[in-house]
């Protein structure tokens, strides 16, 4: 019990968020729209057990296995996904109503008539229903369409040019659980290994299960193929598998079985003699919070004593290291958790807590590529943002 105490404001938000957002939807949807009986009845409980089975899906993976977990997951994600989109509707909804409100106002100072705001209000319910209904469907779709390989050129100063057409493969967030599994697994062994990697690296968020719960799931991992090692830097779902840092250090170890070497805090050299580069790694930016500092990103102990004149490209799972990496003259990092934002247009959220949503960008000396994630997470969807594993091929420049 003394483990969940550091994180009661997190485990708060878990409960509270899912039952005031959907509040909201009730006031919109259900009291405003006068939705008559038993329709006002029905609505009010499936909103009540909606709120709650999204709450249910975080506690739920820590005393149920994935396979068991599977059957109500899957709609209580769905209905994550299709609840986003109707509080964006309704929330826009509101917006216009406020704004047209105020011009009236303004104009005229005339309050407009009950009957027209109740026209108004199951306008906006049936507009946002719709919406949601073909989004999501959409999004559906968008999650179970092959993944893309997306090719990346980057030129970087320090590379030797013996190095020059160096790929490193990258897949990042897949989110091995109860809804993806062992098959997911192998069609990315599948798909990397066809792309003849230099180095392979998996940028966090690999798993939300426990080590017990998913080893088979991710054996297939074993069967990943490079010239030069496969990769690990942990994400923050490592830690949510357990708020501390066992369920981290259980996947490290797990990993380390199946030839995957975990970079914490640390960098090793890529190449041969002078025809090398270094290739770093950090915890997730988030890993001292859930650990009370066992585990923290530490650009700078990854990097000590470095050759300055050495190239590095850094893997971070959360793409906030940037600022770090700036100040450590590194050439590339290499990072994920954005998902690209998943579902239109909650990136623009996303956004707000990052420098860099998905893509090629730059900071000063410092380039950055920010995959969409090969997977997905809570809703089964991607809505403008397919997944991918990304083929990073290095020039040397």
């Amino acid at each position: 019990m003394t483990r969940w105490l550091p994180h009661l404001g997190f485990l708060l938000a878990i409960l509270l968020v899912p039952a005031l957002t959907h509040r909201y939807l009730w006031v919109r949807l259900v009291r405003d729209t006068a939705l008559p009986e038993p329709w006002r009845r029905v609505a009010t409980v499936a909103l009540v057990v909606l709120s709650a089975s999204l709450t249910l899906a975080f506690f739920l993976p820590r005393i149920l296995s994935p396979s068991a977990l599977r059957a109500f997951r899957w709609p209580a994600y769905v209905w994550m996904g299709l609840f986003f989109f109707l509080l964006v509707v309704v929330a826009l909804g509101d917006g216009i109503r406020l704004v047209a409100w105020l011009a009236s106002k303004i104009s005229s100072g005339a309050a407009q008539g009950a009957e027209r705001r109740l026209f108004l209000r199951r306008t906006v319910g049936a507009v946002a229903t719709a919406f949601a209904t073909g989004a999501g469907v959409l999004a559906l779709w968008g999650a179970r369409k092959r993944l893309v390989v997306k090719n990346v050129p980057v030129t970087l100063r320090r590379l030797p040019a013996a190095l020059d057409g160096t790929t490193i493969v990258q897949i990042t967030d897949m989110h091995v659980g109860d809804l993806l599994g062992r098959s997911f697994v192998e069609e990315v062994v599948r798909v990397v290994n066809t792309l003849d990697a230099d180095v392979v690296v998996i940028t966090g968020d690999l798993v939300d299960a426990s080590v017990s719960h998913l080893r088979a799931a991710i054996a297939p991992l074993k069967g990943l193929s490079s010239k030069r090692g496969v990769f690990f830097v942990t994400g923050n779902h490592e830690y949510i598998v357990s708020l501390d840092a066992r369920g981290a250090e259980e996947w490290i170890e797990e990993l380390s079985r199946l030839g995957i070497r975990t970079l914490a805090n640390e960098r090793v050299s890529i190449g041969d003699a002078d025809a090398s580069f270094d290739l770093a790694g950090v915890h997730d930016s988030n890993a001292a919070g859930f650990t009370r500092g066992a585990h923290r990103e530490d650009v700078s102990r990854a990097l000590a004593g470095r050759d300055p004149s050495r190239e590095v490209v850094l893997l971070a799972h959360q793409p906030r290291a940037l600022a770090e990496a700036v100040r450590h003259g590194v050439g590339l990092q290499l990072s994920g958790h954005t998902h690209g934002g998943q579902i239109w247009p909650f990136g623009f959220l996303v956004a707000l807590t990052q420098p860099i949503l998905a893509g090629l960008g730059r900071r000063g000396e410092t380039q950055i590529y920010v995959s969409r994630g090969t997977g997905f997470w809570g809703p089964p969807m991607r809505l403008g943002n397919p997944a991918e594993v990304t083929r990073i091929v290095l020039r040397s420049g």
